[in-house]
């Protein structure tokens, strides 16, 4: 790095890196981007940096120099990256062959929107991804001041209140996802969770795609499932726990989560990006179970490499407001993720966070046993919960083997076993390789 200045005051140190070094600061929002431009990078910077705080497309009389000192975002540092070859966002504008691509973090002073999520987003997420001198920009990381954690609870519940709720005090927390996933009467519903309570499972949840609709009701699928789920605590002391999918419009959550608890359910789903940040955080404030956060329609702001966020940058915000579990995808998954972006993002949702109760990393997406033993070897924890869906219902001798093999798996992994060891050590798991493949070591 080149020689401690003031911040605004800008270098270039020996690696050909861009620096504003900074001395005592107020609070202030750091963002990590990255960008692609015809520009200048060190202009674009600035172009990028106007646009989100003081600035406008020309120079106004009352943009004084103190008000920029106070309030402009400033240019912390930009290092220069290769190029992908990726197309340019639609409407880009500048020379091609001049295109290059950087890192680039922004310093956002806190007194530009306070310790307000949504207000936050107007200044790092709003007008930036409009800007035509930039061929890409991509939110990939935030640092946050204390006084969000001061305003945002995060989570209630998190690892432990969860192992508590379901009567799992150890081990890999098992669970699945109902299968239809929706065109289950309230019925067969009651009635598939029966058979998956006595197998042992640990979590069951609503799809994201069964939510309050006229064939399915939340409050009959309440009725169907909680006696099952009581019955089942009646003999054995543990009641599974099942996630109601109450996303719904704002001033219907509450209701939603009163109809589960009040029934003696002990966990609510709601899908992050359809009730928004400032809707899970409602519901956060009014909840006495569990937030399972679901993040259906993530992959329309995170798929490009182009534009949108990272799932790093992106998973703070929901812990922050409240999510108890929170989905981060899994290996082998049948989305479009690597296995190296699904590590990260089990890894970012594990980093500590401002202190904040620690929220459980939910895999799902293509699990099965089969890919026990891989994923306990790249993460080295049993704190995750494991979804499978077609993983458990798709077994050839069905859901309750489904459920043993997903055990079996996850309790050899975690013992240090082999995977040819499981196999020999489990029955059910050795069957579902005859429909899911062989056991990825």
């Amino acid at each position: 790095m080149g020689e401690s200045r003031a911040v605004g005051d800008v270098g270039v140190d020996a690696g050909g890196v861009v620096t504003a070094a900074r001395a005592a600061a107020p609070a202030a929002v750091v963002a990590t981007y990255v960008i692609e431009t015809s520009l200048p990078l060190e202009r674009a910077a600035e172009v990028l940096a106007g646009e989100q705080s003081t600035g406008t497309f020309v120079r106004v009389a009352r943009e004084s120099d103190d008000l920029r000192a106070r309030f402009a975002a400033q240019v912390e540092r930009i290092q220069e990256i290769p190029l992908t070859g990726a197309s340019p966002l639609p409407g880009a504008v500048g020379d091609p062959a001049a295109r290059r691509r950087a890192l680039l973090r922004l310093r956002f002073p806190l007194d530009n929107f306070g310790a307000s999520l949504p207000n936050l987003l107007a200044a790092v997420a709003g007008n930036l991804f409009e800007i035509k001198e930039l061929a890409a920009i991509k939110l990939i990381d935030l640092e946050l001041p204390k006084e969000f954690a001061q305003r945002y609870p995060g989570p209630a519940f998190g690892v432990a209140g969860t192992r508590r709720l379901m009567g799992r005090p150890d081990g890999a927390m098992v669970g699945t996802i109902v299968k239809p996933s929706i065109g289950l009467s309230p019925e067969d519903l009651g009635a598939l969770v029966a058979e998956l309570a006595s197998a042992g499972v640990d979590f069951i949840k609503d799809d994201e795609l069964q939510g309050n609709g006229p064939s399915a009701p939340l409050a009959e699928r309440v009725r169907a499932v909680m006696p099952v789920l009581e019955r089942h605590a009646d003999r054995t002391g543990v009641k599974p726990m099942y996630a109601f999918n109450i996303t719904d419009d704002i001033d219907r959550l509450e209701a939603n989560h009163d109809l589960v608890v009040d029934a003696g359910g002990t966990c609510v789903m709601v899908c992050i990006n359809l009730v928004g940040l400032a809707g899970l955080d409602y519901i956060r404030r009014r909840a006495r179970v569990p937030i399972h956060g679901h993040r259906t329609m993530f992959g329309a702001i995170s798929r490009s490499e182009q534009v949108g966020f990272s799932f790093r940058a992106w998973q703070k915000l929901v812990r922050l407001c409240g999510a108890d579990h929170l989905h981060t995808n899994g290996i082998s998954n049948k989305f479009y993720e690597s296995d190296a972006e699904v590590l990260d993002s089990i890894a970012a949702v594990r980093e500590p966070l401002l202190g904040l109760t620690p929220t459980v990393p939910v895999l799902s997406s293509g699990q099965w046993g089969g890919l026990a033993h891989a994923t306990y070897a790249a993460v080295g924890t049993t704190d995750l919960l494991v979804l499978a869906g077609g993983g458990i219902h798709g077994h050839p001798d069905g859901s309750p083997a489904g459920v043993a093999s997903m055990r079996d798996a996850w309790e050899s992994a975690a013992r240090g076993e082999s995977p040819a060891d499981a196999l020999a050590g489990s029955d059910a798991l050795r069957r579902a390789t005859e429909t899911f493949g062989p056991v990825r070591a």
